[in-house]
């Protein structure tokens, strides 16, 4: 499209670079960074014309809003796919999680917290009864004949029973907790 012809001549479209730069009220270096080819060289003098600068900037903004090759390179093709993965996992694990309340509400199941909770307590008074049984065997029957032993079998008993009705204090034990925890 460009001429290079000593002896072309003018046509009234053309302008050199100076005139061009000011008819688009930018300054010549701007222009030249442009990259516009010039339409006609006559003599050191190079002319351009309008198409050739509007061709030059639309060519600019259709580049400018293509993606680089780096930028399509990051680009995860396969992203929606794994959004998707991600949600489904997340709608999963909300699901579980609701059920999992809805249990406990129930009193279906226990958390862990309530279990240690209800276990403590119910060793603790184990314990103070087992922490007592030798004063109290001693102080009862100081010379520990045979009677001391069926005392100790009564004590024992107690602890014994207590362990063993846990199962039945557990609705009891959880109320507790979840009126402690709300």
């Amino acid at each position: 499209m460009s001429k290079t012809d000593n002896t072309a001549q003018l046509h009234p479209g053309w302008l050199n670079k100076t005139d061009m730069a000011k008819s688009l009220r930018i300054s010549t270096q701007a222009f030249d960074k442009w990259g516009v080819e010039p339409v006609a060289r006559v003599g050191r003098s190079v002319y351009f014309d309008c198409a050739a600068v509007l061709e030059k900037r639309l060519e600019h903004q259709a580049q400018k809003h293509q993606p680089t090759p780096t930028e399509s390179e990051e680009i995860d093709p396969l992203i929606e796919y794994k959004l998707d993965v991600e949600r489904k996992g997340l709608i999963a694990a909300q699901r579980i999680g609701q059920e999992q309340k809805n249990a406990v509400a129930a009193k279906e199941m226990i958390p862990a917290g309530f279990a240690t909770f209800a276990l403590s307590r119910t060793s603790a008074e184990i314990a103070t009864i087992l922490d007592t049984l030798g004063a109290t065997m001693r102080r009862k029957h100081p010379d520990l004949e045979v009677r001391h032993l069926d005392t100790l079998a009564r004590e024992l008993s107690k602890a014994r029973n207590l362990a063993a009705g846990l199962d039945q204090r557990l609705p009891e034990l959880l109320d507790d907790y979840i009126d402690a925890n709300t």
